[in-house]
């Protein structure tokens, strides 16, 4: 198969945890032939196919110079078997520009995974109120009165943006409201961003668990990223670490059951971040962990990946 890659710069991945180049090397294992874009490489010119310029790429097997650039050309999105959109957050407006971009080399015979429409209706921190058979009380508002009155009700809870990742930005307020103005001036700004609001899940010490959702399967380990010091957040971005778990049968409970719905609605690969046993996260735009599970248990994520991509690509 002809692979296409839309992702972060290649020269920014740190290869020894990335999950798109575990993808890639997979894909190449196999004997796929690799490319690579960035957003700013899609166009669509009027009476035209959508179009990226892509980097015909080599995995070299180095840690440093870890790709060999082959060549570089402009081709339409639907010459690829598979086109897999791996850009990180922030969901931003040029993010959103570019699932519209994705969503017309569909229209033209391009075969996208995760599917432009279904990465713009899942928001990440929103989509989970769908299932809230499995969260913790939660809330979404751009009201400070509001937040007030869910921190009088519930006590201890979290705080945070709507377009974060890797922890950033999320804020902890215990029962004595110390500082809860302060923090919702900072994430809201005066009333013109919507954040979230969630009641704190003690269970967050044993770890915030990523589950993976591949085709709506599970694989069969969660990567628990468990706070270290004083921190409440257990993102690796944020200093937490990655302990391997075999799924409990609440993680599976949770997982099969959203996992048909998601998959039927395009989503190939999935991160479900569970505390405890609360849904607290479904995140679609490029779910991580495949390496950090398959080092830790011999589990081989990337395969499993691969395998679905190919019966789907085909």
């Amino acid at each position: 198969m002809n692979l296409l890659f839309v992702a972060d710069p290649l020269a920014s991945f740190k290869i020894y945890k990335d999950t798109t180049f575990a993808m890639m090397r997979e894909a190449q294992r196999r004997g796929h032939r690799v490319s690579a874009c960035e957003q700013i490489d899609l166009g669509w010119r009027s009476g035209g196919l959508v179009t990226a310029r892509v980097q015909d790429i080599t995995l070299t097997g180095e840690p440093e110079a870890w790709f060999r650039v082959d060549g570089t050309r402009e081709v339409a999105l639907r010459e690829f078997d598979a086109v897999v959109m791996r850009k990180d957050p922030p969901f931003d407006t040029e993010f959103f520009y570019a699932t519209h971009l994705l969503g017309q080399a569909e229209r033209e015979g391009a075969k996208v995974f995760n599917k432009p429409a279904a990465l713009r209706d899942h928001p990440e921190k929103l989509a989970l109120l769908e299932f809230p058979q499995f969260t913790s009380p939660t809330l979404v508002t751009r009201r400070p009165e509001a937040v007030r009155a869910f921190q009088a009700e519930h006590g201890d809870i979290i705080l945070k943006p709507l377009d974060g990742m890797g922890g950033m930005g999320i804020f902890r307020v215990k029962a004595d409201g110390l500082n809860l103005g302060s923090i919702i001036e900072t994430l809201n700004r005066d009333g013109t961003q919507t954040i979230m609001v969630q009641r704190y899940v003690p269970e967050i010490v044993q770890g915030d668990k990523r589950i993976l959702l591949i085709n709506g399967v599970p694989a069969p380990f969660s990567l628990a990223r468990i706070p270290q010091g004083g921190e409440v957040r257990g993102n690796l971005a944020a200093g937490g670490k990655g302990v391997a778990q075999t799924l409990t049968s609440r993680d599976r409970a949770i997982a099969e059951a959203l996992g048909p719905t998601l998959a039927a609605r395009g989503l190939l690969l999935v991160g479900l971040d569970v505390i405890g046993e609360s849904l607290t996260e479904i995140n679609v735009t490029s779910p991580t962990c495949f390496q950090e599970i398959t080092d830790q248990t011999g589990f081989d994520v990337p395969a499993m990946f691969i395998d679905a991509l190919e019966k789907l690509a085909a």
